[in-house]
């Protein structure tokens, strides 16, 4: 086994790679930009750190269990900064919380919403001819401006089918980036995510969220979460697919493994919570259309439940208002605009239910009509109830 670390100057990060056999094939993993905490260890220090690591990572059982490879997660940090940037980690100060509050600001991506990741690393990994027949997915705003963004960076043709319930700050941004616009109810929308088809387009579809390569890109959250909070002891993210909250997951369980990761779901639409329940992937009985766009499925798909049921610790179900009230402590306290899924998983980690220690929710996105955002933090009892007559 052979370890190689280099200082990278004038950005206190330090590269590490590790060389090791498995199966008498040559596997190169790279770790890049770990960031340096307290402490600069000399060479012996980086190498104990590195194999520490390395004997303590589960054993993965690829015939038998779905799982994102530490492997592919670090190999699709190496791309999805051709499209993403790296956002900051904050904390959120407010009283009466069961421990530290931090926010992962993954609203403050180009296109204000965390997909980015996922849908590059997963149209970069498409052959040439796959490119030119042109991409097309399924969306409630967020992962069609993903998937949009990906394809004109790439150079491919794109086409989105938008839920009827997206708002138009989502869809006014899917039309700037070029993607051809179709829209369909949120049964419509959902029978095309599960059938992965539907008449009105060809090319290839990029799955919102059940796609290895997909969940790969947004699992880079996780390994930016741990550079700047290794002590992390919870993460929560909003459950709608799966891929965000089972990508970081991944990155968790392969690199710190005690720490914990919770779903979050609105009181509306919370399949998850459920499947948790019963312990099988399940459709939720009651769903209905809410603020919440961007979380909260109809079902939870089997594909994506063979990972969430054995990497996440569970699903917190926030109330519309108890998410309302998150979105507007957000906006007094960090001077941060969530959309409904970002504000959900700011409401799971205010509640207490992800325990206590160093919490991190997941910011998602910012990709609300501000009309709405300003009439849903300014409501009576909110934190910042003159909101409104901020702009100036």
């Amino acid at each position: 086994m052979k370890c190689v670390h280099q200082l990278l100057p004038g950005d206190n990060l330090c590269r590490l790679e590790y060389l090791t056999t498995n199966a008498d094939a040559l596997v190169t993993l790279s770790v890049v930009s770990w960031r340096l905490r307290a402490f600069l260890p000399g060479e012996t220090g980086v190498q104990s750190f590195l194999f520490s690591k390395m004997a303590t990572l589960p054993a993965q059982d690829t015939q038998h269990e779905r799982s994102i490879s530490l492997e592919s997660i670090l190999a699709a940090r190496q791309r999805v900064y051709q499209a993403a940037v790296r956002t900051p980690l904050v904390r959120l100060y407010y009283d009466d919380v069961p421990g530290e509050i931090y926010l992962k600001l993954e609203s403050f991506q180009p296109i204000g919403s965390f997909k980015i990741r996922g849908a590059y690393n997963a149209i970069s990994l498409l052959s040439p001819e796959d490119r030119a027949r042109g991409v097309w997915t399924v969306s409630a705003g967020n992962a069609a401006q993903g998937v949009a963004r990906a394809a004109r960076i790439l150079g491919t043709g794109c086409d989105v089918l938008v839920m009827d319930t997206a708002p138009a700050t989502k869809l006014d941004a899917i039309k700037r980036l070029g993607a051809g616009i179709v829209k369909a109810s949120m049964d419509e929308c959902w029978t095309a995510v599960t059938e992965r088809k539907h008449p009105a387009f060809q090319g290839v579809f990029v799955h919102p969220f059940d796609d290895d390569n997909f969940i790969a890109g947004n699992a880079t959250i996780g390994l930016e979460i741990l550079e700047d909070l290794p002590d992390v002891t919870s993460v929560v993210a909003a459950f709608g697919g799966g891929g965000l909250s089972c990508g970081i997951a991944s990155a968790l369980a392969a690199m710190k493994p005690e720490a914990k990761v919770y779903g979050a779901e609105p009181e509306t639409a919370s399949p998850l919570h459920l499947s948790f329940l019963k312990g099988s992937a399940q459709k939720f009985p009651d769903w209905k259309a809410s603020w919440v766009d961007g979380c909260g499925g109809k079902s939870v798909l089997p594909g994506m439940w063979a990972l969430a049921g054995r990497l996440l610790a569970g699903s917190i179900v926030a109330s519309l208002e108890e998410t309302r009230r998150a979105m507007s402590i957000v906006a007094a306290r960090n001077h941060i605009i969530c959309e409904g899924a970002a504000a959900c998983a700011v409401a799971a980690g205010l509640s207490g239910q992800a325990g206590r220690g160093k919490i991190v929710s997941v910011v998602s996105g910012g990709n609300i009509d501000l009309s709405r955002f300003s009439e849903l933090v300014s409501a009576p009892g909110s934190p910042c109830p003159a909101i409104v007559n901020l702009p100036r």
